[in-house]
C-alpha cells in the first residue's frame, strides 16, 4: 500500500510551479479547459470559470490527481454581480498571480450588409466586455502581489479581417486593442500583461456554437486542413507565456497551423 501512494502521490519534481495560482476563464471546453489542466498538472491552484457548472465539476474530478489543484466557479462574466463573485472566491483562495482570459467566441458569419446586431452585441459581450470587468476587478490583486500577470487570448482575427468576419474582427481587434493600452497603463505596476493570438483551432464547439450547431457547416470550416491547431497547442504555449521568469514579457505571440500561411492562405489537401 505505501509502495502504491508512493508511486501515485505527485512529488515536488512534478510541480515545478507550485505556489503559483491563476484564475482561467472559459474553463468548461476547448482552450479554457485545456490551459486549466496544463497549468494545474505543474503544480498550479486553478480557479477555473465558466457558465456551466456540471463542466467545471467534470474538470474538478480530472484534476483530482494532478499535481496542482482545480475549483470550479460557475459565473456568467458579462454579469457584474457573477464577476463579483469570482473575484470573491480569489479573495477566499489567498489570492491570484495570474489571470488567463480565454473566454470568448464567435457568433454568425454574414457580411456586414445583412449584419444581425444581436450576433454582434454577443460577440462584444463575450469577448471584449467579459474580458474588461473580470481584469477590472482582479488588477488591484495582481498589482498588490508584486509580480502579477494577465494574459488574454485574442485571436489572428484581431489583426487581419476576412469576409464574412466583421463582427467576430470588431470584437477581437477591439479586444487587442484593449490588450494593449493595457501594457502600458499597468508595467509601473509590474503587471506584465500577454496577448496570444491564434489562427485556425479545432475544437469541438467554437465552429458549431459560430454556426447554431450546423454540424456540416461547421466541418467545412477544416476541411482539407491536416493538422489544425489543437486546443492542447494553444494551452502550452499560453502556459509557457506565464511560466517564464516574470521579467520576461511575450507581448504578443501568434501561432498558426502550418497549413495556414495566412488568413486568406490556408493549404487544404482532399477537401
Amino acid at each position: 500500500m505505501t509502495e502504491h501512494l508512493a508511486a501515485t502521490v505527485p512529488s515536488a519534481a512534478d510541480a515545478p510551479h507550485a505556489g503559483r495560482s491563476a484564475v482561467v476563464t472559459g474553463a468548461s471546453s476547448g482552450i479554457g479547459r485545456a490551459t486549466a489542466l496544463r497549468l494545474a498538472r505543474t503544480g498550479w491552484s486553478v480557479l477555473a470559470v465558466a457558465r456551466r457548472a456540471d463542466r467545471l465539476a467534470s474538470l474538478e474530478a480530472e484534476a483530482a490527481e494532478l499535481a496542482g489543484t482545480i475549483t470550479g466557479v460557475a459565473a456568467d462574466l458579462t454579469r457584474d454581480d457573477d464577476v463579483a463573485r469570482v473575484l470573491a472566491a480569489a479573495q477566499a483562495a489567498g489570492g491570484v498571480d495570474t489571470l488567463v482570459n480565454i473566454a470568448g467566441g464567435a457568433h454568425g458569419a454574414d457580411p456586414v450588409a445583412e449584419a444581425r446586431d444581436e450576433d454582434w452585441e454577443w460577440m462584444f459581450q463575450v469577448n471584449v466586455m467579459s474580458t474588461l470587468k473580470l481584469t477590472r476587478a482582479l488588477l488591484p490583486m495582481l498589482r498588490a502581489h508584486g509580480e502579477g500577470t494577465v494574459l488574454i487570448l485574442s485571436s489572428t482575427a484581431g489583426l487581419v479581417s476576412y469576409e464574412g468576419g466583421g463582427g467576430y474582427n470588431a470584437a477581437k481587434f477591439a479586444e487587442h486593442g484593449l490588450t494593449g493600452a493595457l501594457r502600458l497603463e499597468e508595467a509601473e505596476h509590474n503587471v506584465r500583461v500577454v496577448e496570444v493570438l491564434p489562427g485556425m483551432v479545432r475544437t469541438d464547439e467554437f465552429a458549431l456554437v459560430r454556426f447554431d450547431g450546423d454540424e456540416a457547416t461547421a466541418a467545412k470550416v477544416y476541411a482539407g486542413v491536416e493538422k489544425p491547431l489543437t486546443a492542447d497547442d494553444v494551452a502550452d504555449v499560453c502556459a509557457y507565456a506565464v511560466e517564464v521568469p516574470h521579467h520576461v514579457n511575450l507581448d504578443q505571440i501568434v501561432l498558426r497551423p502550418v497549413a495556414q500561411a495566412a488568413q486568406h492562405k490556408v493549404i487544404r489537401r482532399g477537401a
